[in-house]
């Protein structure tokens, strides 16, 4: 590359300096950079072994998905999300997953393998689903200030022969938030499709979340640690 570039200097009968020479360098050296990335990129993407079918209108979770390297179909279908009184809370997410998964069983294509998650934030003994309006939203903001909450994802993997469930679980620790500061948050990042009523990857979680114990990716949708490794297994 640097020989090719020089050459083309010199045919044009351009002076080959140092500071050339030096500039030829680093330029050469920022696109080598810039291909291997994308190469080890691909190479990600290629360990992939069969296509996936992922099962969720969530940007976030398609978002997650791409960002581990795998290319992924989108269906969206309206699942029943009700689960027993009587199971525990640790078990409703997974529980939610392995529904939705039965109704999109008949959406696989070929060899496709799908995944579906569900993700339920609890707090108190309440499970906080999505708000049905900015009230009912800024109420579960107020419980959660000041609070440690649980947010568990479960997730079940499936194709026509098998199925895989597992969940995620993390912790999320909320420093006190004013009326003012909600009303600007929920104002600002509209939040009315996430459980909870609240997104850690947008503004309330770069200032108002103390710290996590567990996966942060698992608070966004997806355990993605989990799901690698089950995938990988899978």
């Amino acid at each position: 590359m640097r020989k090719f570039i020089s050459r083309i200097l010199l045919d044009k009968g351009s002076v080959a300096s140092y500071e050339v020479t030096m500039a030829i360098d680093i330029e050469c050296t920022r696109l080598s950079s810039y291909i291997e990335s994308c190469m080890f990129a691909r190479k990600i993407t290629m360990q992939q072994k069969r296509p996936i079918l992922l099962g969720s209108q969530s940007p976030r979770r398609s978002y997650l998905m791409k960002e581990a390297g795998y290319e992924v179909r989108i269906e969206t279908i309206d699942v029943d999300e009700s689960f027993p009184a009587s199971l525990d809370v640790e078990k409703v997410a997974e529980y939610i997953s392995m529904k939705k998964a039965s109704s999109y069983l008949d959406l696989l294509v070929g060899e496709e393998m799908g995944v579906v998650a569900d993700t339920i934030v609890h707090l108190e003994g309440d499970i906080l689903g999505k708000p049905k309006d900015k009230e009912h939203a800024a109420s579960m903001l107020r419980r959660m200030s000041g609070t440690k909450h649980d947010v568990f994802t479960g997730v079940t993997l499936l194709d026509r022969e098998k199925q895989v469930s597992f969940t995620g679980h993390s912790e999320v620790f909320f420093e006190h938030l004013t009326d003012a500061e909600i009303e600007y948050y929920i104002e600002s990042c509209q939040p009315y499709d996430k459980a909870g009523s609240y997104g850690i990857q947008e503004w309330i979680g770069y200032t108002k979340i103390e710290k996590i114990i567990g996966s942060y990716s698992n608070i966004m949708g997806l355990p993605m640690h989990l799901i690698y490794k089950n995938i990988q297994k899978f």
